[in-house]
């Protein structure tokens, strides 16, 4: 079932949205086979520490995340992937590894690599705070309420 904030926070900005049931995938790139999506639409959360302070990086399913040119990106001295341990307790209402990418719900910056918004109509689709569902909605919608910065990885 879809994390009820998440669903709650795009009902009351009257967001349209998709939800696709799937089997239940714990990579992005499972998870895009088993919701019938192409990898390259499929948005995929990672958490990072930058700085020691805990960050998103959303970034295609298909992608990895360079920490070098996340570094340069981001202007700061250290940027590293973050354990589940540093990160679990601050999504109590997500399985670990399904977060969506809406830091902006529990207090997380949100990087968004330019690659996530091939075209001005874009959807994006993301995990819904489980293994089993996703949600599509537009990258316009995505951008208004979550503020990303953006960023290049040089994918």
């Amino acid at each position: 079932m879809t994390e009820p904030r998440l669903q709650h926070y795009l009902e009351d900005q009257h967001v349209p949205f998709e939800t696709i049931h799937h089997a239940r995938a714990l990579t992005a790139q499972e998870t895009a086979a088993s919701a019938h999506i192409r990898g390259s639409q499929l948005a995929k959360t990672v958490m990072v520490k930058l700085d020691g302070r805990l960050a998103m990086v959303v970034v295609p399913a298909d992608y990895r995340v360079p920490l070098g040119l996340l570094r340069e990106a981001t202007g700061v001295d250290n940027a590293e992937l973050a354990t589940e341990a540093e990160f679990s307790d601050r999504f109590p209402d997500c399985e670990v590894g399904a977060m969506p990418p809406f830091g902006n719900l529990y207090d997380v910056d949100v990087y968004a690599d330019e690659n996530l918004a091939p075209s001005a109509d874009a959807k994006i689709a993301f995990n819904a705070g489980t293994h089993t569902d996703v949600l599509r909605i537009s990258y316009r919608e995505f951008e208004r309420l979550v503020r990303p910065k953006h960023i290049s990885l040089g994918h």
